[in-house]
């Protein structure tokens, strides 16, 4: 894992409270993103979109957000969606 990216695991460690302190460098980008995304506030997913750049950010949601089952939350599945044809387009 890129070093800023753990740093932005490490800084909003409430979101990954279920994966031992050990285990965070192992977490992949697809985790950060979704729990970010779904769970995080503001300033975390804007954080998130200046490590990974908003297009990595957009790609591997909507990789996740086509399969039938995932984690998003409607309402944040569709504020993302809508949010990235506009900027991520």
């Amino acid at each position: 894992m890129d070093g800023r990216l753990y740093q932005l695991v490490c800084d909003s460690r409430s979101l990954f409270w279920g994966v031992p302190e050990d285990k965070l460098a192992e977490l992949n980008e697809e985790a950060v993103v979704e729990a970010v995304l779904n769970y995080g506030r503001v300033e975390s997913v804007k954080r998130l979109f200046e490590v990974m750049g908003i297009h990595k950010v957009a790609e591997i949601f909507y990789q996740q957000t086509s399969q039938p089952r995932h984690n998003y939350l409607p309402q944040t599945s569709n504020y993302f969606n809508l949010y990235f044809q506009r900027h991520a387009a």
